[in-house]
């Protein structure tokens, strides 16, 4: 990326999947696989995301988000939802790190700007991740705090609330469009960095700007 990018006041994440390493795949797949494999699994899995994207509408404590949405693909693909299973997939979530190319870009970042999680989470998950990232954020704010998820509008509403801050305050980076960058887009947030992770490579960017690692960022604010 050659392009400059604007200054912001702050600098708002999302958090799993664009810094922490979101490793449901290599959770999940292991634990199906005297069951689905090959073809059938990736139906699976898809339909498991989609059904996470479903569940997070309401607001329900994370750990069951992904207990509902894993029953309701293991009924729809008519294999049974070990609870073992859901505990296991319940616990992983508090073991991932961060993407290896996330702490030193994001230290720097740190010394020029105000650091803000915006997370699809709950407090006690945020509490062992944001840790391990090793830079010093200047808010944290969860899902269980504001009683709903990206992409639902209350969740954005609420960070501009807690911080006293408009849109045009924020540089937003995600790895999730449809979570993330487009309702963030139709609200006002213009300074929007996608961080391309593979997750959404079927999606148009929607405007903002596309980068594959944090250190494009820092270049194009001039801070590398």
């Amino acid at each position: 990326m050659t392009v400059s990018l604007p200054r912001p006041k702050y600098i708002s994440f999302d958090i799993y999947g664009t810094l922490i390493n979101y490793q449901m795949r290599a959770t999940v797949q292991p634990m199906l696989s005297d069951r689905l494999t090959g073809d059938a699994f990736e139906r699976f899995f898809s339909r498991f995301r989609l059904n996470r994207y479903d569940e997070v509408m309401e607001y329900h404590p994370y750990d069951e988000i992904l207990e509902r949405s894993y029953r309701r693909t293991c009924e729809a693909f008519r294999i049974e939802a070990r609870d073992s299973d859901v505990a296991a997939i319940q616990a992983a979530v508090l073991t991932w790190g961060p993407h290896a190319d996330v702490p030193a870009p994001l230290a720097t970042m740190a010394e020029h700007f105000p650091l803000v999680a915006l997370s699809n989470a709950d407090d006690r998950h945020l509490a062992t991740s944001i840790p391990t990232l090793g830079a010093p954020f200047h808010a944290v704010i969860t899902a269980e705090q504001a009683g709903a998820y990206k992409p639902r509008l209350q969740a954005f509403d609420h960070m501009l609330d807690v911080l006293d801050a408009t849109p045009d305050d924020f540089m937003h980076i995600s790895a999730h469009q449809l979570y993330d960058v487009i309702p963030m887009l139709e609200l006002g947030f213009t300074n929007n960095v996608y961080l391309d992770r593979g997750y959404d490579q079927n999606l148009t960017t929607f405007e903002g700007v596309r980068v594959t690692s944090l250190d494009e960022v820092n270049r194009a604010l001039g801070i590398a």
